[in-house]
């Protein structure tokens, strides 16, 4: 399968380009379907999902690489996938991002925590030495097959070591070979604005929107005039369906049937139609006997 390249996606958008996070192919199948040009394997939804647990680290390589691998049976929408810490050293960072490059990653994400890491908007975050990250990134770049694999570096440096720091990390992760710059946690607009002011120009910009997190909540337009290029919402989508399934058990609960919930509830001919089986019917008629 052809996919198209990340880089000409992010640099044909107007504004910023807003990354749903998906967390298996169904979810990223229905967020393709209403039309997002780039989308975001979140490593923090896939922790709530697959294993029903926060983020801290306890999701692995094999398990979002067999992910990876499942999305792209799907579709073929530029993925940014969340790589963590690379799992381990240099060399565990090389093999990530071969690993996932080879299942179909169009951006592969690197961050500066210590492991096990946690959610960048946690609190008790650590990280390695600046020295050790410059050289997973160059490990990383050294690694991909192809230079339309973007490799996103992010710092979670802010809350550790204040926003200065922060900076400084950046400037190195981008001599390093970084394609886009991420830091984690901005906690004001104004912090914002300096990120735009210093790297937009250089490097495109990735801001996480979280909600209830401690970074500004802000639309797309706002951060793109701020210098943001690329906008992830990683665990939106799992929030909103938690709180959907829970109004539906919720339901099912009192009611003993689902009828009462029924106009909340796609049809099973819909699901069908959403998850191709009308295609697949039609594929399979041709090797009938």
């Amino acid at each position: 399968m052809t996919y198209p390249l990340l880089s000409e996606v992010i640099r044909q958008t107007q504004g910023a380009l807003v990354a749903p996070g998906v967390f298996d192919a169904f979810t990223a199948t229905l967020a393709a379907q209403a039309g997002f040009e780039c989308l975001y394997l979140s490593g923090a939804s896939i922790a709530y999902t697959r294993l029903g647990r926060p983020d801290l680290g306890l999701v692995t390589m094999s398990e979002v690489a067999d992910t990876v691998a499942a999305i792209r049976d799907r579709i073929d929408t530029p993925l940014i996938v969340d790589a963590d810490t690379g799992y381990g050293n240099a060399l565990n960072t090389q093999r990530t991002v071969r690993m996932f490059e080879r299942y179909g990653a169009s951006g592969i994400q690197l961050e500066d925590q210590t492991f096990p890491k946690r959610c960048g908007h946690l609190q008790g975050k650590s990280l390695i030495s600046p020295d050790e990250m410059v050289g997973k990134l160059k490990a990383a770049v050294d690694a991909r097959q192809h230079e339309h694999t973007l490799i996103v570096a992010r710092t979670d440096a802010i809350a550790v070591e204040g926003f200065d720091r922060a900076l400084e990390r950046a400037e190195r992760y981008l001599e390093a070979g970084a394609d886009i710059l991420f830091v984690e946690a901005p906690e004001s607009r104004e912090q914002q604005l300096q990120l735009g002011e210093r790297f937009a120009r250089r490097v495109p910009l990735l801001a996480n929107m979280v909600e209830g997190g401690r970074t500004p909540v802000a639309n797309a337009d706002a951060l793109a005039d701020m210098g943001f290029k690329v906008v992830i919402f990683p665990g939106g989508m799992a929030r909103a369906l938690l709180r959907c399934a829970q109004d539906y058990l919720s339901s099912l609960k009192e009611h003993g049937s689902t009828q009462p919930f029924r106009a909340r509830m796609a049809g099973f001919d819909e699901l069908n139609t959403v998850i191709g089986l009308p295609e697949l019917l039609t594929v399979s008629s041709k090797y009938n006997a």
